[in-house]
C-alpha cells in the first residue's frame, strides 16, 4: 500500500435481517441498494461507480457475519453535512450514540449511531 492508495478497499456491515437493514440505510441516506447472493452470503451494496477507485461495500448476511457494537468501526461518508443522515437514524429504527461532533476545521465532523442490526457505525462529513 502507498500513500496514494485507499487504506480501505471494501467493507461489509454484518446484518441479521438484510431486508430490515437495507431499508434502514436506504432511509437515512436516501439511496437504493442492489441485492445479490454470492458465496453463501446475502448482500446489499451501497451505490458505487465501478472502476472509480473509490472504496465501496455493503451489508452482508451469512453464518460468519455477526453484528456487534464492539466490532470494527467504519465511517460512512455523509457529505455534505452528516446532520442530514443523522437526523433520520432514530426515525428509521436506529439510535444516535454520539451527536455531530467537530473534529477540527480541516477534518470536519463525526457522529456515531447503532443501526437496526446492533452495529456501531460512524458518520463523517467535511462540513
Amino acid at each position: 500500500m502507498t500513500s496514494k492508495e485507499n487504506s480501505l478497499n471494501w467493507f461489509e456491515i454484518p446484518v441479521k435481517d438484510l431486508t430490515r437493514a437495507k431499508r434502514f440505510y436506504e432511509a437515512i441516506f436516501g439511496i437504493k441498494m442492489q441485492e445479490m447472493e454470492m458465496m453463501g452470503m446475502k448482500m446489499a451494496f451501497f451505490p458505487a461507480e465501478p472502476t472509480s477507485g473509490k472504496v465501496n461495500g455493503g451489508l452482508a448476511k451469512s453464518k460468519m457475519h455477526r453484528p456487534s457494537k464492539a466490532g470494527v468501526v467504519i465511517y460512512l461518508n455523509a457529505n455534505p453535512d452528516l446532520k442530514t443522515a443523522l437526523s433520520k437514524v432514530e426515525k428509521a429504527g436506529g439510535k444516535v450514540t454520539m451527536p455531530k461532533t467537530k473534529i477540527s476545521k480541516d477534518i470536519g465532523s463525526m457522529a456515531f449511531f447503532v443501526d437496526t442490526e446492533g452495529n456501531t457505525i460512524g458518520l463523517h462529513s467535511s462540513k
